[in-house]
């Protein structure tokens, strides 16, 4: 319903949400001659963008297309036409020629040469401003206006903008502290769109085991998680780890925690396996501490066991497992040392919890892929409604790949909305 007295301002295309996918939207459609209005409910642009990558802003990654889209799963193929149109080698060029020159350092994950996002949004800015884009701060949009076919707009409670394509780019759920509240889920479910259950992703986790609280001085490099369910066996995730008072974090866990949290919540608690050894199994967990054995035949248990892991983590594997680290590895008992070697090579944890969506970076969830053309972006139910970044039901792991989305999904859904 259009509010009383209320001005009608028209564009071509109008933008909600001025993050990542929402300023690179609005920047393709206003290169192509469309009257671009963005609208973003904070008093400034690009909250999230800002604080990601702990501000220095991993943009991209280097992977090809087709190990990217791999590690988003089973909806990972929805991407193609968009990373086709704007891969990582195309999103660096478009930041070249707004002034930003990129880099990988690792040869993996892109960063601004600055390693500021600072200079990733001031840039965005000055092109948008070079294009004349309308940007509106601390406007809120209530509701899509449209004639139950097509689209004719989207309204505050005190005005309507007309347009004939409107772009959805409000992200998720996590970091309500930077403005998420899914505001574009609400949109989309009220013009008939699916959303999918919705889960907060990419955070730390809780455990029921306390004895994590006694290794929480190392970083654990390389470490390998499985979920210890029938239906997650395929499911296995490496890299660092943490443990914290009440549980675990790190990148590791960052991305485990997409996969585990639907599965905490349908079951109240995952069983995790974690391979603390760098892979090692318990074959060669056994000859490697042979092998110091025979180098250093009257050292301890617990000597020998820090050439693999910090002490802190060895002192209480040999508590769970009851064996005596000052002792010589020898001198245990047969059933002590094949548990400590069990422990060695998968460490039973267990997750009951986490904080919600206040720590979650990403959303798993949103408005269903199957209701929105992969091509351009485009709503199947209602002509002229546009989704990207975030805010569809597409998310991946930490290390650039959520804001090469963004950036993509954006690009598609820019460039083919205004060229209708």
């Amino acid at each position: 319903m259009k509010p009383k007295n209320a001005p009608e301002i028209s564009y071509d295309v109008i933008v909600v949400g001025a993050g990542a996918a929402g300023i690179m939207a609005a920047i393709t459609a206003a290169r192509q001659g469309s009257k671009v209005l963005l609208l973003e409910k904070l008093s400034k642009i690009a909250a999230k963008l800002k604080a990601t990558g702990g501000g220095r802003c991993n943009l991209t990654n280097t992977l090809s297309n087709e190990d990217f889209m791999a590690r988003f799963g089973r909806n990972g193929r929805f991407m193609t036409p968009a990373l086709n149109a704007l891969d990582h080698k195309k999103l660096i060029s478009f930041f070249t020629d707004i002034g930003v020159k990129c880099h990988a350092p690792d040869g993996y994950r892109v960063f601004p040469i600055s390693h500021s996002s600072v200079s990733i949004i001031t840039a965005l800015e000055e092109e948008m401003n070079r294009l004349g884009i309308t940007l509106l701060c601390n406007t809120r949009i209530e509701n899509l206006e449209h004639d139950s076919i097509k689209i004719i707009g989207a309204s505050t409670a005190e005005q309507i903008y007309h347009s004939t394509h409107v772009i959805i780019a409000t992200g998720g759920l996590g970091y309500p502290q930077l403005g998420a509240e899914g505001d574009g889920f609400t949109i989309a479910s009220h013009v008939g769109h699916k959303i999918t259950d919705l889960y907060p992703a990419m955070m730390p986790l809780r455990t029921k085991e306390s004895w994590v609280a006694n290794c929480r001085a190392d970083t654990i490099s390389k470490v390998e998680i499985k979920i210890d369910l029938p239906k997650a066996n395929k499911i296995r995730l490496k890299g660092d780890l943490i443990f914290t008072q009440n549980g675990i974090r790190g990148p590791v866990v960052l991305d485990a925690a997409r996969e585990i949290n639907p599965f905490l919540s349908k079951y109240g608690e995952v069983p995790l396996l974690l391979n603390l050894t760098k892979g090692l199994n318990e074959e060669q967990i056994r000859s490697h501490i042979k092998k110091e054995i025979d180098k250093n035949p009257e050292q301890s248990v617990l000597t020998h066991m820090m050439t693999l892991l910090p002490e802190s983590v060895c002192r209480t594997l040999c508590t769970l497992s009851e064996a005596d680290p000052d002792k010589g590895f020898n001198r245990l008992e047969g059933i002590q040392r094949d548990r400590l070697i069990k422990l060695l090579a998968w460490t039973p944890l267990t997750v009951i919890g986490h904080d919600g969506f206040k720590m979650a970076m990403i959303t798993r969830g949103g408005v269903s892929l199957k209701e929105i053309s992969p091509d351009t972006m485009e709503s199947k139910i209602l002509r002229g409604l546009y989704f990207c970044g975030e805010v569809m039901d597409l998310d991946g792991p930490c290390g650039g790949y959520n804001l090469q989305w963004s950036f993509a999904s954006g690009y598609v859904a820019g460039q083919l909305s205004s060229s209708k």
